[in-house]
């Protein structure tokens, strides 16, 4: 079977917004920590621009950037999951592999402290600071995806899926992160292009 036209897209907007709840709950929690960025949370198509990670938008609203983007789509299967599956396709009319991995990157930006007006270097507390901001955060993206993933699917043991490598990234440009990937089953569960529906 195929997958449905919104598989991929339904799954990213889900996993974001899985995420922004995540950060808020953990800012509730640990004083001085940003939630959900409010002003530049999104899907985005290919990979991440470093839009902003500056000032929030209003007075009450948490700086920075949270996306979550396609790096790939690959052939995989019921046995070797995640790995990818190079059998020939066409053989007998339309059979898509009986998995279909896709590999999902969730980008978390935060601002990084940097030089002063009078060109000093950001303090030790600054950037400790920024660290502890940057540690949980990384924990936070981290565990929401392992909690979030496998109700994502109707399933009696939920959705598959595999954690791959998160990094940090930067600082550049005033900003620094965390990028986190994921790759996940998606059964199929369409019909092929053209096909008739079963009576």
């Amino acid at each position: 079977m195929a997958l449905s036209p919104l598989a991929i897209h339904e799954l990213t907007e889900t996993v974001l917004g899985c995420v922004c709840v995540a950060l808020d709950l953990t800012a509730a929690q640990v004083d001085g920590q940003p939630g959900c960025p409010s002003c530049r949370t999104c899907v985005v198509p290919g990979q991440v621009a470093w839009d902003s990670c500056d000032d929030p938008c209003d007075e009450v609203s948490s700086a920075g950037q949270l996306t979550v983007s396609v790096a790939r789509i690959y052939a995989s299967s019921d046995l070797d999951f995640p790995s990818e599956v190079r059998a020939v396709q066409g053989v007998r009319g339309c059979m898509p592999p009986t998995v279909t991995a896709l590999e999902l990157v969730v980008t978390l930006l935060r601002c990084a402290p940097t030089f002063s007006e009078q060109g000093c270097p950001p303090t030790c507390e600054e950037l400790s600071a920024a660290s502890k901001a940057l540690h949980v955060d990384m924990v936070t993206v981290y565990n929401a995806l392992l909690c979030c993933l496998p109700g994502t699917e109707q399933r009696r043991r939920g959705r598959r899926f595999v954690m791959g490598i998160q990094r940090t990234i930067g600082p550049e440009g005033g900003c620094v992160g965390l990028e986190q990937r994921v790759t996940v089953a998606l059964p199929g569960c369409g019909k092929c292009p053209g096909e008739e529906e079963s009576p």
